[in-house]
């Protein structure tokens, strides 16, 4: 099969914010006990932090980690989780049905998240709470000190302030399933003052609206009007969270998902820009797709987990090689509309539907969907090409017109990289692929790698990998034509730098 693209340095989309290769640690499963703390573990630091999994996450390059949820913050309320550890109240979790001993709260994963290089996107809760908690949460996490809240923080041992300069303003608050569940207007409302005294409290911060938990929910569409009528000045962002799965088996449907997501990012850019135009403001709403993965494996195994535990093996999908071309092509997606989607968060981290699982007292290991973001976050900042493709299509049960090649470039000027992304949604057959690349004169190609294996259900375990990165072999970048071939049902990296001798 042959393919065609064509790039040039002139036509950019935008560029990445770093955040777009943000994630997410929820207080669900094992993503916290016995994920990032496991204080009795032989790898853990004096805090009980996992070091192990502090090397994994440094190596995915994360720059922000969304927390503690989730549907967990609708219920949760945050000063059960400061001061003395061992006077601390176990409360029950109502959203995951478990038991919370909140030995891990606020300043214990700031530490964390100090200690792995990243940055917090914190969230109030707007299920259970309101404005009153939302502004002193804010006040003890960001004011510097000589008020009750910040002196409150300091005389728990942090004197610093945290500084957090994202903040989630709940989460998925139009899901009956959500602690608090309420309806756009009701939901728009508390959101607006909410951020008014989050923002007199601290005015550097930048704020996230709840948007619709998924593009089928029957109220999508108007929901994100109705938030942005109430919001569109105090919000910077509105969320999107979308997750995909194949529990049919079928493969060639399940790699067309992506197409789904960027229909949603089209729409609900269209209604940010509609609310835009009729409040006539000069501001611009762009979007957080800040919960994002495939998830189905672990459904029938958590449907017989023992209620009001703590930490249970909940969400624990074990991904395959058809999953990280179903996670690649989502990272391309996001990529391409780099121009209005500035934060991501792949959802989650650690052992809940996540890149690295661990073994209580084990080791720890990269699952299949860990290299194609590991690839985009170290390679994939920067303007984002256009990059127009012509190549064969397929429908599918639920999609049509799917392009085989899924595919887009970034280009690092500093550091005089070009990175082409791409994706062979073919089964069978190999994609010939022809680039013309201009405006690059003096850059060379430094290498080919693709994730690749032929039984699409192939996993990694603790015990090793079958499903990781290989070198490709490559022929000479000659002036403007580049020549590759990319393997059937691969993840693809075409690096080329500036030759700067």
């Amino acid at each position: 099969m042959k393919a065609k693209l064509t790039l040039h340095g002139e036509f950019a989309i935008g560029e990445t914010d770093k955040r777009l290769y943000g994630s997410f640690i929820e207080h669900l499963g094992r993503a916290v006990y016995n994920g990032i703390y496991e204080p009795n573990h032989p790898l853990a630091d004096e805090l009980g932090f996992r070091k192990d999994v502090i090397d994994l996450v440094r190596e995915l390059r994360v720059p922000i980690v969304r927390y503690p949820g989730g549907n967990f913050v609708s219920g949760y309320n945050w000063e059960d989780g400061v001061g003395p550890a061992g006077q601390r109240p176990v409360r029950m979790d109502l959203a995951w049905m478990t038991r919370e001993s909140n030995r891990i709260g606020v300043n214990e994963f700031a530490e964390w998240a100090r200690r792995t290089g990243t940055d917090v996107m914190m969230a109030v809760n707007l299920g259970t709470r309101g404005p009153d908690e939302a502004r002193n949460f804010t006040e003890y996490c960001n004011f510097p000190g000589g008020t009750r809240w910040s002196d409150l923080r300091r005389s728990h041992g942090v004197e610093r302030p945290h500084n957090f300069k994202l903040w989630c303003l709940g989460n998925e608050m139009d899901g009956p399933w959500q602690i608090g569940h309420k309806t756009a207007d009701e939901y728009g409302r508390i959101a607006a003052e909410a951020a008014k005294v989050m923002r007199w409290t601290d005015p550097s911060i930048e704020l996230v609206v709840c948007g619709s938990s998924n593009a089928r929910m029957p109220s999508f569409g108007k929901w994100e009007e109705t938030v942005l009528d109430h919001t569109y000045e105090l919000a910077d962002y509105v969320s999107l969270h979308i997750y995909f799965g194949n529990p049919e088996n079928d493969t060639p449907n399940f790699l067309g998902r992506s197409l789904e997501m960027e229909s949603f990012i089209k729409t609900v850019t269209g209604i940010c820009d509609l609310v835009k135009a009729k409040k006539q403001s000069k501001k611009t709403i762009n979007l957080s797709f800040d919960e994002w993965n495939v998830w189905f494996h672990s459904q029938d195994q958590d449907a017989k987990i023992e209620k009001w535990i703590e930490a249970p093996p909940r969400l624990e999908d074990i991904y395959t090689m058809e999953d990280a071309l179903v996670a690649g092509c989502m990272l391309i997606t996001l990529l391409k509309n780099a121009d209005r989607v500035k934060i991501a968060c792949l959802a989650q981290l650690v052992n809940v539907i996540a890149p690295i699982m661990t073994e209580v007292g084990g080791t720890a290991w990269r699952q299949t969907i860990f290299y194609p973001f590991k690839d985009a976050s170290t390679w994939g900042r920067g303007r984002v090409l256009r990059c127009p493709v012509r190549c064969e299509r397929y429908d599918s049960r639920e999609y049509a017109g799917i392009p085989y090649l899924e595919t887009v470039a970034v280009h690092h000027e500093e550091e005089g990289r070009l990175t082409i992304f791409a994706v062979n949604r073919s089964l069978e057959e190999a994609i010939e692929l022809e680039a013309g690349i201009f405006g690059f004169e003096g850059y060379r190609l430094i290498g080919h790698t693709a994730l690749y294996n032929e039984d699409l259900k192939a996993i990694n375990a603790a015990g090793g990998e079958k499903v990781k990165p290989a070198a490709q072999e490559t022929a000479p970048f000659e002036g403007e034509a580049l020549s590759l071939r990319l393997p059937p049902a691969s993840w693809n990296v075409i690096r080329l730098e500036e030759r700067r001798d």
